[in-house]
């Protein structure tokens, strides 16, 4: 069965293309990417600085829409759906621009807040592999971050800080907000110690290509520390030149790790799983056990 999910986010927006294998045993459902289409429009610059897109972005936008909107039409997925989250939830005229698109294209966008945003991301414990042990999925975006505290396979509880790679390179993160991060985490995690983390995003997933480690190695958060420092001390420039990352990469790359050091020395973490998934996975996964149900939207 083929899917398409569109994750709308505040440094990218994201059309995921995947079919999911259903297994012949009591083996979870298998997930597989067939196409990735990411366009590096960062929406967040319009909405954290100004709390609107400009109308040069809502045109861009558009174009954009209208291209996933082709493209789904091509696959023919069994279903698919479309979420925005932190920057267009932190608009002004984030409800106007998806009435736009819903009216001059047909495609419905769900502009979801951050609760819904981290138990979207959790459906991607149905891949199994966490049905064991106790994890904290740490889900870092450009506006927002998403915590959540998997026990044995199943969501415990879930919260959303608006803490994003966008933010903080903007200088847009109220202390206060860590603070209530900080605060969470030491109230809720020690009851589950010792923890994993789980970490997802597109940069913790470069991050832990450049280490070179195998998967199921893990990251180490020694290694993230190391790597964060070494970053940190190159120019952007030389992020590009040195390493091959996209300018879009290249400047939030720091402020993303920065991010996962503090909720690893929070919680304790020694180690990040870096398993490749994000909100459009767990959007798929969502579809998927909503399609068994007999509830789509194609």
């Amino acid at each position: 069965m083929r899917f398409a999910a569109i994750d709308i986010g505040s440094n990218a927006v994201r059309l995921l293309i995947a079919r999911v294998y259903e297994s012949s045993d009591d083996a979870p459902p298998l997930l597989r990417k067939e196409d990735l289409y990411r366009v590096p429009l960062r929406l967040g610059e319009d909405a954290f600085t100004h709390g609107a897109l400009t109308p040069r972005t809502q045109e861009r936008f558009l174009q954009v829409m209208s291209a996933f909107k082709q493209l789904i039409d091509f696959f023919e997925p069994e279903d698919f759906m479309a979420c925005a989250t932190s920057a267009l939830r932190s608009c002004a005229n984030g409800p106007a621009t998806v009435e736009r698109v819903w009216r001059e294209l047909g495609l419905r966008i769900d502009i979801i807040d951050g609760e819904r945003e981290a138990d979207l991301i959790a459906f991607n414990r149905d891949e199994g592999q966490y049905d064991k042990g106790d994890y904290l999925f740490v889900d870092v975006g450009g506006g927002s971050t998403e915590l959540t505290i998997l026990h044995e396979g199943s969501r415990v509880m879930a919260r959303s800080f608006k803490i994003g790679t966008v933010r903080l390179k903007q200088g847009l993160v109220n202390p206060e907000e860590w603070r209530a991060m900080e605060a969470w985490i030491f109230v809720h995690t020690p009851a589950y110690e010792p923890l994993t983390g789980i970490g997802s995003g597109g940069n913790i997933n470069k991050i832990f290509k450049m280490t070179g480690r195998k998967k199921k190695e893990g990251l180490p958060v020694t290694a993230l520390a190391a790597i964060h420092s070494e970053l940190a001390e190159m120019s952007m420039e030389s992020r590009m030149r040195q390493l091959g990352l996209r300018h879009d990469r290249a400047d939030v790359i720091v402020p993303a790790a920065q991010i996962y050091l503090r909720v690893a020395r929070w919680a304790g973490l020694g180690r990040y799983i870096v398993p490749q998934i994000g909100l459009s996975d767990g959007m798929v996964r969502y579809m998927h056990r909503r399609y068994l149900e007999g509830l789509v939207n194609c």
